[in-house]
């Protein structure tokens, strides 16, 4: 029976709740109902049932990832009101977890191959609940790093983890669509992120709401785990054949499993032709691959998407919209675009190909950063007054109706009571630039109002300019989303040989939480002292700098199996002009042992002995 016919008869017969909702009523009926969507996704991606939901209990740490790299989007606006935090200290609270997950970059492959993946996975959530709870009952600007570190070390972890688990418990003609279904889940806990700062916008310490959110599903998936099988070929590596061979049957849902444990085991053994220092040797052109690599992970940064993820909200709030409320509810758009975005590219990969997709992509970000340098000139927006940490009575004043009737005295009171040294920074003296901000804030309460929240003293941002500005915004992200998001690890996981592959990925992942780092603290910073527009016009030429790369250095896959791209990228020399260099001859070494030089041709791989003029091959 062909896999439409299993669906057509299936559909009627387990999906009636699709006919007649009233069916979910009856008791027990949910959980058949679940079971039969696996069930029905199983059929149509043509992998088994238990595949299928070993792969996306596995991807729903791809969910808590996007959410919380989006989430301090939001919740930066009510934290820096609350703890009083200065624009560098911003910075530091957004980069602690980035540098959490450098650190678990450096080191987690150790843990992934020593203690296997679904341990690695459960460990990963583990910490997330951990770091969670430790944001929950305190409000100090040292646990707020601490634990921010914990979760990064978590997600970064648990990356890693989850993408080697569903590529080696998936059947290879569906491996690239269950790995795809962890990049999925990503721009989905995005979009949840900016759902749920939008949700807490308006309340009082809603920042502690939106980390406590995820506790509950990471804990689920860390019990979930649990009963898991672990990866076939994690036991192979661990010379448990037999275990292997079950799990493969219960995977594949077959009673006979050799065959693909026969091809683990020949691809384990390829694995030890290589060593981590062959990734800057000139062996099979490793090293020109690997400066492709590194080279696209640093536009990845560079092109200024991390920033947008993480100061989506800041961002916004420069260009008009002035509340919480407002900035949050239009940084939704950015995560509604990025998942409508992702899912196309994903589709389509195979039929368009990669580099089509990053060469469009690079094109758009670069005419909408464009378009959004030449608004914001325009605006003349103080990005000073967006980045200025804000008092609790500055946030109190920014709630709807907390206006009437309160007077500067009896506000002051209020807050007096309310206001410790310990949600302050590491210093006990304040910088002049938080002093500043507070005595702007208690000359603008004796007028019976607040100044940090307003951005343009003159008058409002021009209605054209601001949704101009938002819309140019939201091209950009989904030009991120079909191009250098989801493309570059594709590439990377293709330009690779399956020998060093791991390795090679894990230094990549490396340089890029390095750069992240890197940019988003200093984001602010920069921003406050060159303007929006101008940081938009450096990005324009990064992504211009992109577009070249890519068409100049980024080969087309579309079509090619792994091992044909490996063989022709081992034969390609990344160079535009050929050099002299010195070889040994195979043909003159009987008779002259020394090195002679020669023009070389590494396209051909062959060489011309000045000595013997003949082709001759390299060595």
């Amino acid at each position: 029976m062909s896999k439409a016919q299993k669906v057509h008869e299936f559909v009627p017969q387990r999906l009636i709740f699709l006919e007649y909702p009233s069916y979910l009523e009856q008791p027990g009926n949910v959980a058949e109902v679940t079971l039969s969507i696996f069930y029905a996704f199983s059929l149509i991606s043509g992998c088994g049932t238990f595949t299928f939901l070993s792969s996306a209990v596995a991807a729903i740490s791809g969910l808590l990832m996007g959410y919380e790299l989006g989430l301090i989007s939001g919740a930066l606006l009510q934290m820096s009101s609350i703890l009083v935090l200065s624009c560098k200290e911003q910075e530091i609270v957004v980069s602690s977890l980035l540098f959490g997950a450098l650190f678990a970059s450096l080191t987690g492959g150790f843990l992934i191959d020593r203690f296997g993946r679904r341990p690695a996975i459960i460990i990963a959530s583990s910490l997330l609940v951990l770091g969670s709870l430790i944001l929950l009952p305190y409000e100090s600007y040292r646990i707020l790093i601490v634990g921010r570190i914990a979760i990064g070390i978590s997600i970064s972890l648990s990356s890693i983890a989850t993408c080697v688990y569903i590529a080696e418990i998936a059947p290879q003609h569906r491996r690239g669509l269950l790995v795809s279904l962890n990049e999925l889940m990503i721009v989905i806990g995005i979009l949840f992120a900016y759902i749920s700062n939008y949700a807490f916008a308006s309340i009082s310490h809603g920042w502690k709401y939106m980390f406590g959110l995820v506790i509950p599903l990471g804990a689920l998936q860390a019990v979930a785990m649990y009963f898991l099988p672990p990866s076939p070929r994690f036991l192979v590596m661990k010379n448990n054949d037999e275990a292997a061979r079950k799990v493969l049957e219960k995977l594949r849902e077959t009673s006979d499993a050799t065959k693909e444990l026969t091809v683990i085991k020949s691809s384990l053994k390829d694995e030890h032709q290589y060593s981590f220092l062959d990734l800057f040797r000139s062996k099979n052109n490793m090293r020109a691959r690997m400066l492709v690599g590194l080279t696209l992970v640093f536009f990845v940064q560079t092109t200024g998407q991390p920033n947008i993820l993480f100061y989506a909200s800041t961002v916004l709030k420069s260009v008009g919209f002035q509340s919480n409320e407002a900035a949050s509810l239009a940084s939704t758009g950015v995560g509604v675009v990025k998942v409508v975005s992702t899912v196309p590219a994903t589709v389509f990969v195979d039929q368009v190909g990669s580099k089509t997709f990053l060469c469009i992509g690079s094109s758009v970000m670069a005419v909408s950063l464009v378009t959004m340098g030449l608004v914001n000139r325009n605006i003349h927006v103080n990005f000073t007054n967006v980045c200025r940490s804000q008092s609790p009575e500055d946030f109190f004043l920014q709630r709807p109706g907390n206006l009437t009737g309160v007077t500067n005295g009896s506000l002051k009171d209020l807050f007096a009571s309310k206001t410790s040294p310990e949600r302050l920074s590491f210093g006990a003296q304040k910088s002049p630039h938080v002093a500043r901000t507070e005595e702007l804030n208690r000359t603008a309460l004796a007028g019976g109002k607040s100044t940090t929240g307003s951005h343009m003293e003159s008058g409002e941002v021009p209605v054209v300019l601001k949704w101009l500005s938002l819309g140019s915004l939201l091209v950009y992200v989904a030009a991120f989303s079909i191009g250098l998001g989801p493309m570059s690890w594709l590439v990377l996981s293709e330009i690779f040989p399956g020998g060093i592959r791991g390795r090679a990925m894990a230094l990549t992942s490396s340089m890029n939480w390095g750069i992240n780092l890197l940019i988003s603290l200093t984001f602010l910073t920069v921003t406050e002292l060159i303007g929006l527009s101008s940081v938009c016009f450096i990005y324009t030429v990064m992504s211009l700098a992109s577009l070249a790369f890519v068409i100049a250095f980024i080969p087309e896959t579309k079509g090619c199996s792994l091992e044909q791209i490996s063989m022709e990228l081992a034969k390609q020399l990344y160079e535009l002009i050929p050099k002299k260099r010195f070889f040994q001859c195979k043909l003159c070494v009987p008779t002259s042992p020394h090195k002679k030089r020669y023009r070389s041709n590494e396209r051909e791989r062959q060489c011309w002995c000045h000595e013997c003029h003949v082709p001759a091959p390299l060595i």
